[in-house]
């Protein structure tokens, strides 16, 4: 195994395991602090999650105006993507675009899902999710260009609370059944 490759992976663990944590703490703390939101009808659960995921939601139209603004620069990349070859920034951006695309996929109907189970007074989850779904965005699109290392903990931070959210919401619907 290639020394360069096995720290790379080693960056990538660490930095995941760091997210893992991070985001076990702020779910865990949201929980354990946070006040009952008070939303107790379903069509406010459904409209609560929609407008928390509303900054989910942007990260899909910053990467598109992202390259937009990128390709408006360029002389070479204006006409569209289709007539030329991409730069290298456009290329990371446009791989930016489609994990971020990946991730909202997921990450809003599980939140739709854990809004319409959860107690009221754990809904807060929703929100703290959004919140760690931003700032898991920011640093992947940070650290992209520079490595898988330096944009894992993003990445992870992105995906562990929705997997989170999944994994609750079919534990929910179950102990329900």
């Amino acid at each position: 195994m290639n020394r360069s490759f096995a720290a790379e992976q080693r960056g990538v663990a660490v930095r995941m395991a760091l997210a893992a944590v991070t985001t076990a703490i702020a779910l865990g703390a949201g929980i354990a602090i946070a006040p009952d939101l008070g939303i107790a009808t379903l069509p406010d659960r459904i409209a609560f999650a929609l407008r928390c995921d509303v900054f989910v939601f942007v990260w899909v139209v910053a990467m598109i105006a992202r390259i937009a603004a990128l390709r408006f620069f360029s002389p070479a990349e204006i006409d569209s993507s289709g007539t030329s070859t991409p730069s290298p920034q456009v290329t990371n951006a446009r791989a930016v675009l489609q994990n971020t695309l990946e991730q909202v996929v997921i990450a809003a109907p599980a939140h739709l899902a854990l809004a319409t189970l959860l107690p009221a007074r754990m809904l807060v989850v929703v929100p703290i999710g959004v919140v760690l779904f931003g700032i898991g965005r920011a640093l992947f699109w940070a650290g992209f260009a520079r490595g898988a290392a330096a944009r894992a903990f993003g990445f992870a931070l992105t995906f562990y609370p929705t997997v989170a959210a999944s994994l609750a919401a079919v534990l929910l619907i179950v102990s329900q059944a």
